[in-house]
């Protein structure tokens, strides 16, 4: 198999750095241009600021990639039509040179096989609305019951129903943790009415866990959900106006799966003049900053 990671990359694994894996969707369907380009460059460098090292996954003509050049990340980011490249979807990208960026639940499984265990990200997959009609359910629940990374994260995403993706991830076993709050974020704003059903206050605190879970052989992955800093997020209730504005759009227009997501942050961010994507620039490097800090309580 194709799986190349970069040079910066191997070489703080073998030296056992801090390391913090990076998703590629957010590049190819999570953000318009240029500021997908310029928002994957500074979460880059925030990582770097933590003195931890990055490692931007994604698929490019057919390789796996742990970890992207400077230029690697502008051509993703300019790449016309990119493929979205869940775990199904790996061995087909790869067998016919797809370039595409990696979802949560590719990025995860492919950090883990590279020996990386921190993953940031914007927001979590989860149970979809409706799924009693849909059974839309994330891939990234089940690679959080099976794969052993703690995701950095401001929750899962507002589109989704939040009560049914916690109760999801408690049946399968996967820990939610607060840093530094008892309530749950849902995505663009810090408040989704649900209470994390732990709470840890510090980069120290969350590795000693990571630890203590490792040496208990439980296996999967850990959520920390980092709300999005003060000043940045919008509220709860401009969030659901805006989603079901949104909702009913996909809806008129037929659009499923796949699709869903991006459609759906496309036209909240236009709803909101702008602010869902400010937010999501803003929490994105968050999360990455944290991960980065806890990543070298790893090492």
């Amino acid at each position: 198999m194709k799986f190349l990671v970069k040079k910066e990359v191997k070489k703080a694994l073998e030296k056992g750095l801090g390391v913090v894996a990076l998703e590629s969707t957010i590049i190819t369907h999570g953000m318009p241009r240029p500021e997908n380009w310029e928002t994957a460059l500074a979460v880059e460098n925030v990582v770097r600021e933590e003195g931890a090292v990055p490692a931007t996954i994604a698929v490019m003509g057919g390789e796996i990639k742990i970890g992207l050049e400077e230029a690697q990340l502008k051509e993703l980011a300019k790449f016309k039509s990119p493929r979205k490249i869940s775990r199904q979807d790996l061995a087909f990208a790869v067998s016919k040179g797809l370039t595409g960026g990696t979802t949560v639940a590719a990025t995860m499984l492919l950090a883990q096989r590279a020996g990386i265990g921190v993953f940031a990200t914007g927001g979590i997959g989860g149970v979809h609305r409706g799924v009693e009609n849909t059974f839309d359910i994330s891939a990234d629940l089940e690679e959080l019951a099976r794969t052993r990374v703690a995701v950095f994260c401001a929750g899962v995403k507002s589109i989704l129903d939040i009560r049914k993706t916690l109760e999801y991830l408690e049946t399968k076993g996967v820990p939610v943790i607060g840093y530094q709050t008892d309530h749950f974020p849902a995505f663009f704003s810090d408040q989704s009415g649900f209470f994390a059903p732990m709470r840890l206050d510090g980069p120290g605190e969350i590795a000693s866990f990571i630890k203590h879970k490792k040496e208990l052989d439980l296996g999967g992955g850990i959520v920390i959900a980092c709300p999005v800093p003060k000043g940045y997020g919008i509220s709860k209730e401009e969030m659901e106006k805006a989603l079901e504005f949104s909702l009913k759009e996909a809806e008129e227009r037929g659009i499923a799966g796949k699709g869903v997501t991006p459609f759906l942050l496309k036209r909240m961010n236009e709803h909101t003049r702008g602010n869902t994507l400010r937010a999501n620039k803003v929490l994105i490097k968050n999360n990455a900053s944290i991960g980065a800090q806890v990543s070298k309580f790893l090492v």
